[in-house]
């Protein structure tokens, strides 16, 4: 065989294991999507991860894949590409989940990415704002009568923020049938499709009422059943909501805030205020209590540096 019938072969071998490996990617997704009913966010998320994955992996056929070969992949997540240990888990969760799908297709023998360890977790302890900190970061928001239509939704985004602890995608997520002014409570659609019924605060729903009243029908434009509206008619998503909390802050003067600070603050406050771990823990929707309980860190960080600044004997 000359050499340009071999580099031909090559090619015609190098493209179909990449035709091969894109269909059973696109087979996975349709799969997670239509049969496992998962998340437009993690479909998206894993459609970014996996095509990452297929690209690294070049002519290889997944079907030729090994453990080392996944291992050696999240090395290079992590050293070459910088990205955290829980992104890199994230990644190998979605490699997992394809691997497993062509196996249950018997379009794969073996489910080698199994075997692969999670790289481990740093339980880095999250940043929380103050209580005077998360009052400056609403305040920034106007509400009063001459408030804007966009100003009394942020408004409203950012008090269920804090006063729910849901996460910006949870709360964007939310439809004005999830909330009862009654009972002042909404219902959070948490990872997983999991449902928690979560108190609403007198503030958050005087906001939430504000903007459902007198500004949601003018957003409203397209009749939809979502909370959160943009200024075109449809639901906001989780880039806007970044954004809001981020000019806000820069508005209070506090720096790097985002939607997840707030999570953290919700936290914090309420065990500084006394809430066992396991309310905590049910309120914020974490399957595990070990993910809670980095929170409880921060408190006693909180008391001993209290205590440090002013017991005369510390």
């Amino acid at each position: 065989m000359t050499n340009a019938a071999n580099a031909a072969s090559t090619a015609n071998a190098a493209n179909a294991a990449s035709a091969a490996n894109s269909a059973l990617v696109r087979d996975w997704i349709t799969h997670l999507r239509i049969e496992r009913g998962v998340s437009p966010h993690t479909i998206s998320n894993y459609t970014r991860d996996i095509t990452r994955y297929c690209e690294w992996l070049g002519p290889t056929p997944l079907g030729e894949v090994t453990t080392d070969t996944i291992e050696k992949y999240l090395i290079h997540l992590q050293e070459v590409r910088s990205l955290s240990r829980s992104s890199a888990a994230r990644h190998l969760a979605a490699i997992r989940g394809l691997h497993a799908f062509g196996v249950e297709e018997k379009r794969l023998e073996n489910n080698v990415a199994r075997g692969v360890p999670v790289p481990a977790r740093s339980a880095s302890i999250p940043k929380a704002l103050t209580v005077d900190e998360v009052t400056a970061l609403i305040e920034a928001i106007p509400n009063g009568e001459a408030a804007t239509a966009i100003q009394l939704r942020d408004r409203a985004l950012v008090e269920m923020l804090y006063s729910t602890g849901a996460r910006i995608t949870e709360l964007l997520d939310l439809d004005v049938d999830d909330v009862d002014s009654d009972d002042q409570t909404v219902i959070v659609h948490g990872k997983g499709n999991k449902e928690r019924l979560v108190p609403l605060g007198s503030y958050a729903l005087a906001a939430l009422e504000a903007y459902v009243v007198r500004a949601r029908p003018s957003l409203n434009k397209k009749g939809i059943a979502a909370l959160f509206v943009n200024n075109r008619g449809a639901r906001m998503v989780r880039q806007s909501g970044f954004k809001v909390v981020s000019e806000a802050a820069e508005a209070a003067g506090l720096g790097a805030v985002s939607p997840h600070s707030l999570r953290h603050s919700f936290a914090t406050h309420l065990l500084d205020g006394g809430a066992d771990v396991r309310t905590v823990q049910e309120l914020l929707g974490h399957v595990d209590v070990s993910t809670t309980q980095i929170y409880t860190k921060v408190t006693a960080q909180h008391l001993q540096s209290t205590m440090a600044a002013t017991h005369p004997r510390a």
